[in-house]
């Protein structure tokens, strides 16, 4: 069931014994959360009478324990079940025992005064499971899972025009990007942005450039750029600033090789007629991240980001066999690749 339904029931307070939280978008599982808390609980009422087990620390037996207790002075006992890993293909060792035949019985026959809530921060449970085809059946599935690119961009939009806030088109877009189209990552960002544009309420690019950081993987996507459009001297004053934020050059080469690694399957995917939906579900990749690589690829022969590849993997096994600085072999790699590319 999507999430808007859920929350929408949850408002008419036609609240189910058994939810199953299941996806990987943070922000989404905590607005259920909290609206959930909201609508059992008055302010300070929830104390005594909320409380969460995380399956690789507890036993089952003691989270179902707590299920079946009476609230304390209240009409509802709240119980989170964290990390069941018992109902995917994770194995764990945690030494803990947990007794599928205690969940079924409570699946069957839940309490009338707690509202159980598994919370799986997974893609999907393993249905080969007999415990994990009774849950689905006997919950109420909430569906956390991350949005489309389509999805994301209509709920951000909503969401700034519901706080009052407009927002500069190439400021969105970068907003967006820096924030990896993760939802979670785009509304925590968003209160930073309220805050400082809070007099005139409009969101403007310069206020997301000053205020969104980077990612490394986002600086290192630009220092490829910059390398691979010929901008050495762009390319080397990236690097530095890195270097003084604290990065190893090892890890910077790494995350080249990885980021050329990405231009060469995207660039032999689209040679055998791959398009851009295509090469992202193939590669289990962002589409936006896919869409750059497109236009970062299509300025290269394929054998020429094949070289550009075996030389940041033999410049890596110099630098840890002791035969050269890696800082100074960097700085040649890009000076050379910048100067091949001008020609």
């Amino acid at each position: 069931m999507s999430l808007q339904t859920v929350l929408k029931e949850i408002r008419e307070k036609k609240i189910a014994p058994i939810y199953l939280v299941l996806g990987t978008e943070i922000y989404l599982s905590e607005l259920f959360k909290t609206e959930l808390l909201s609508q059992l609980f008055k302010l300070g009422d929830d104390e005594f009478n909320v409380t969460a087990y995380d399956m690789e620390e507890t036993s089952l037996s003691a989270a179902l324990a707590e299920a079946e207790t009476l609230p304390f002075f209240g009409d509802h006992r709240l119980v989170f079940i964290e990390n069941p890993y018992f109902l995917t293909s994770e194995k764990k060792s945690t030494g803990i025992e947990h007794d599928m035949k205690e969940l079924t019985a409570y699946l069957e026959q839940p309490s009338d005064s707690t509202v159980l809530v598994f919370h799986a921060n997974v893609e999907k449970l393993d249905e080969r499971k007999k415990i994990s085809k009774l849950l689905k059946k006997k919950a109420v599935v909430v569906d956390v899972s991350p949005m489309d690119e389509k999805a994301l961009k209509t709920y951000v939009q909503q969401s700034i025009q519901s706080e009052g806030y407009t927002i500069e088109p190439k400021a969105f877009d970068l907003l967006l990007h820096l924030s990896d189209f993760q939802l979670t990552k785009v509304m925590g960002e968003l209160q930073k942005l309220y805050l400082f544009s809070s007099e005139e309420k409009r969101i403007l690019l310069t206020t997301v450039e000053a205020l969104v950081p980077k990612s490394l993987e986002h600086n290192v996507f630009d220092l490829s750029s910059e390398i691979l459009s010929g901008n050495s001297g762009k390319a080397l004053q990236t690097y530095g600033d890195l270097l003084l934020q604290g990065e190893e050059t090892i890890k910077l080469s790494a995350i080249l090789v990885s980021q050329i690694r990405l231009l060469l399957q995207i660039k032999i995917l689209a040679q055998l007629g791959y398009q851009q939906a295509n090469i992202a579900e193939a590669l289990k990749i962002h589409p936006y991240r896919i869409k750059l690589g497109i236009q970062q690829s299509k300025r290269f022969e394929l054998s020429r980001l094949e070289k550009i590849f075996d030389e940041l993997v033999e410049n890596d096994f110099i630098v840890k066999t002791g035969k050269m600085d890696k800082e100074l072999l960097f700085e040649l790699f890009i000076l050379k690749i910048s100067e091949q590319t001008k020609r």
